[in-house]
């Protein structure tokens, strides 16, 4: 039993969830992220692998028959999206730690799955109406998909109380300082 830890990242879209996690990852060498799986083809120059383990929707629904997903989700018919058990695995079995960046469901399911072994840690925009500027800077959503967007945002911090740890992300240094602290404080932990 290997006894590297998870790290589970969700937030709102725009909330720099990403940017925080990729900052992570850069600049710890014992953190390594979690490859989703998807039954969608590959867009541009995305890799099997290393990207995401590219999937049949039938290979998909196999595999979860077979148990073999954490977490997993229909985003829309025959349009999978999901965690393999055996990722974890391959990860920790380098005594690696893991980092996942997942939706809230997601998050909130492996975390259950792995319990104190794992750390929900979820990143916050300090408001919807920060939120919703921060998406229209970005200018590569239109008007209509920014308003689905903030709307799915404030379900989801609906559920920021299930996640162990919040950062509200307003100046993106102390964010990041925040989730360094936090996550090599719970590798500290025996």
């Amino acid at each position: 039993m290997n006894n590297g830890k998870l790290f589970i990242f969700s937030a709102p879209s725009g909330s720099g969830k990403t940017t925080i996690v990729r900052h992570l990852l850069q600049h710890n060498k014992n953190l390594e992220f979690s490859i989703s799986a998807t039954s969608r083809a590959p867009r541009g120059t995305e890799v099997h692998g290393h990207d995401y383990y590219f999937l049949s929707a039938e290979e998909f629904r196999t595999r979860i028959a077979n148990d073999e997903f954490l977490e997993w989700e229909e985003v829309y018919e025959g349009c999978f999206y999901g965690t393999l058990k055996s990722e974890v695995d391959r990860i920790t079995s380098k005594g690696h730690h893991i980092v996942f960046d997942v939706d809230v469901v997601g998050g909130t399911n492996i975390k259950k799955f792995y319990g104190n072994r794992a750390l929900a840690i979820f990143i916050q925009p300090p408001s919807i109406q920060e939120l919703e500027n921060r998406l229209k800077l970005r200018s590569t959503d239109s008007e209509e998909v920014i308003a689905k967007r903030v709307a799915k945002a404030e379900y989801e911090l609906t559920f920021a109380d299930k996640f162990d740890k919040v950062i509200i992300n307003d100046k993106l240094e102390d964010a990041l300082k925040e989730a360094e602290e936090t996550i090599n404080a719970f590798i500290a932990q025996e």
